[in-house]
């Protein structure tokens, strides 16, 4: 299957952090997002995966809503509070019928939310979606930055130009009046 995203986003296949409370299904979602070309970091609570996304950061974060202690959806909070990891596309994992735990994540934060049992074909080209619109946003972003450099450097241009004008209409005036005193 090919997915539609950027393979440079990180030098090479996209890096998911998983954070998944139960170990087995952790590690079936681990292995069947390997083999869709993902580097894949894991995590069994919200504290290990934050630990884990300052060590390393990652491209996305996929995150079941129920963990021990700190839930999923306080974790997103935490990541759109972290100037570091705002723009982080986050994904959080939630039961077929938990509706009001989908409705929190995206209260919360979340880019999405995956409904368990998932098909990994889906989560597959979910996590490509949210990974080319976190790269079109990191692209606009240096775009952005760009841009801010060359109207301030234009703007540095215009005040040397505006100075130039002042001082060469200041040199008229007085060759002016030099003119209009012999001229009397």
């Amino acid at each position: 299957m090919e997915l539609g995203f950027d393979r440079d986003i990180v030098g090479g296949q996209p890096r998911l952090l998983v954070i998944e409370s139960n170990r087995n299904y952790l590690g079936v979602i681990a292995r069947r997002l390997g083999e869709f070309g993902y580097r894949i970091a894991t995590a069994d609570s919200a504290q290990a995966g934050l630990a884990e996304l300052h060590r390393v950061p990652a491209d996305l974060l996929l995150c079941s809503a129920k963990l021990p202690g700190t839930s999923g959806i306080e974790l997103v909070r935490m990541i759109r509070e972290d100037p570091a990891n705002r723009d982080l596309p986050v994904m959080l994992i939630v039961g077929r019928s938990d509706t009001a735990n989908a409705v929190k994540a995206f209260e919360a934060g979340a880019d999405g939310i995956v409904r368990k049992p998932c098909h990994f074909e889906v989560l597959a080209a979910a996590i490509a979606r949210q990974l080319t619109r976190a790269e079109a946003v990191r692209q606009l972003i240096v775009d952005k930055a760009a841009l801010d450099a060359r109207v301030i450097s234009r703007s540095i241009e215009l005040g040397e130009v505006r100075d130039q004008l002042r001082a060469a209409e200041s040199e008229r005036r007085r060759l002016a009046g030099i003119v209009a005193g012999r001229a009397a």
